[in-house]
Formats: structure tokens, C-alpha cells, sequence
């Protein structure tokens, strides 16, 4: 996969988030940083932080599909987190999962796993979710002479053929926002390659996604537009396994890298919300 596609600028991040639980001066908080420290943590293997990531897993999230390189926004997010726990890059196993089997209640072969989880109440019955480390917009992705080509309104939607991967906030956005049936895939994958071969008119992802899809997967891709904004943004979260005694931690391990800078720096290096995704009319 390409690194490059001459669109990575600068991404505001959302906003610096409070320190949580472990960086607290309080003697409660002192009792929770303890819990916090590396040889306190309950990994899936001992003395080691096992993460998940999707199959394949995408640019800009991550670059060739090589998570254990830490190149690419959540491969970078994935080892800061890693750090702040107190594992080195040598400590860190990757496995790989759907993103629905991650979504889904029950034992986990991971201590937490990132690609692009939504933080939703939904979810939240079933997994536990991180502090939030991004903020996405959605857009549709189309091609050059498509029916939906130059649409500028949500109006100019309702009659497009529109699909997005299987559990996603996509595919909310469509029957929510657009006010379609939507098509569903089991991931981007499939969904790409429909678009590709005519069966659907275009397809709805983050807008990082959608700049990597339009730009190097799609043949003549191009960005429609993003859709209007519903209030605070498609954030996402690390996910872990309801209950999970890290949870805790990896927030206050996301809060850190937020308040520190890291996560403005991780975001300005990968991610893309260049010109030429304009934002829908309702």
C-alpha cells in the first residue's frame, strides 16, 4: 500500500481530555496508580500486552498491513498506549479479528483491540470502550461517472444504491442521516470490491478511510462528500472485554497520551482531512 498520497496535514484532535484515575494525586487515586503498574497488569500472557487489529487492516490506520511496525495512526496509537502501560515494543503481540467477533460479548484473545471502534451504548452493553483517541466524520467514496458523481444534499441520496461494513456507525449514517436501505458488508473489503464492480453507487466510511479508499483502492475514486456532523463525532475507542480489569488503565493511558501532546503528533503525522471532501447539505 502506498504511504504517501500527498494529502497527510494536520488533525485537530477533538479536545485534550482530563487525566484520569492513575494520574490523580488523591490517596484513592495512589491506590489505582498501583493497580496501574506494569507487573499489576492481567494480560492475556503474562508479562506481555497482546493487541488486535482487523485482517487486513488499512492505510492510514495502519501501513502494509504490518501493525507490528507501529506505522500508520493506530499502529502508532497501539505502541504509545503500550508505552505508557510500561511494555516495551518487544512486549507487544499482535493477533488479528473480525470487527464484528470483536463487537460481540464473551472472552477475548486480546487486551485490546483497535480498528476503528465507535464508541456506542449500544457496544457498550456488550464490550468496554477506552477514552476516546479520534474523532471521524463519515463520507461516502464513489468513482468518476458514477449516479452520485457531483451530488451536492442529502436529497440528491435517496434514490443511490449505498452500502457500508456489517456493526459500523456507516452503516447507521445511511438509514439515519440518508434515510436508505443500506447495503451491508462484512467489511470494507467487500464493500470496496462491490463498488468497484458497479453494485453499489458508493460507499460510506470514516473520511481517513474514505481519502485512503478514493485515493489508491478505488480506480478513478473520488470523495462525494462527508455528511453533516450529528453532534459529537464518530469517536472512537481502544476496545476491550466487558469488565476487563484494564480498562481502567488503558483510558487513563489514552488520557495521558492526549495531555502530553503524543496524540497530536501521532494524528498530525497519519491522518488526512485534506480539501476535497466538502460536507454534504442536509
Amino acid at each position: 500500500m502506498k504511504k504517501n498520497l500527498g494529502v497527510l496535514v494536520a488533525v485537530a484532535v477533538a479536545a485534550s481530555l482530563a487525566l484520569s484515575g492513575c494520574a490523580k494525586s488523591d490517596s484513592a487515586t495512589s491506590e489505582k496508580a498501583a493497580s496501574c503498574a506494569k507487573a499489576d497488569l492481567a494480560t492475556v500472557e503474562s508479562g506481555m500486552l497482546t493487541i488486535a487489529t482487523g485482517e487486513p487492516a488499512y492505510y492510514p490506520w495502519i501501513i502494509d498491513d504490518k501493525p507490528e511496525t507501529g506505522n500508520g495512526f493506530e499502529g502508532a496509537v497501539a505502541y504509545a498506549v503500550a508505552k505508557q502501560l510500561g511494555f516495551t515494543n518487544d512486549e507487544v503481540m499482535w493477533v488479528r479479528t473480525t470487527f464484528d467477533s470483536a463487537v460481540t460479548p464473551g472472552a477475548k484473545n486480546f487486551d485490546f483491540n483497535l480498528q476503528q471502534f465507535s464508541i456506542t451504548t449500544e457496544r457498550s452493553a456488550a464490550v468496554d470502550f477506552s477514552s476516546p483517541y479520534y474523532t471521524a466524520p463519515q463520507a461516502i467514496v464513489s468513482f468518476k461517472g458514477s449516479k452520485i458523481e457531483g451530488k451536492t444534499s442529502i436529497a440528491d441520496l435517496k434514490n443511490a444504491k449505498l452500502g457500508a461494513a456489517v456493526g459500523t456507525t456507516s452503516l447507521d449514517a445511511i438509514q439515519n442521516q440518508i434515510g436508505i436501505k443500506p447495503q451491508v458488508f462484512n467489511d470494507n473489503a467487500a464493500g470496496v470490491a462491490a463498488l468497484k464492480n458497479g453494485q453499489i453507487d458508493g460507499l460510506v466510511v470514516d473520511l481517513p478511510t474514505a481519502f485512503y479508499l478514493s485515493g489508491v483502492e478505488v480506480k478513478n475514486g473520488l470523495i462525494v462528500g462527508q455528511l453533516p456532523s450529528t453532534g459529537a463525532g464518530d469517536q472512537f475507542g481502544l476496545l476491550m472485554s466487558k469488565g476487563s480489569a484494564l480498562t481502567s488503565c488503558v483510558s487513563a493511558a489514552v488520557d495521558a497520551i492526549t495531555a502530553d501532546g503524543t496524540l497530536a503528533v501521532i494524528t498530525e503525522k497519519w491522518l488526512a482531512t485534506d480539501a476535497g471532501a466538502p460536507v454534504l447539505k442536509p
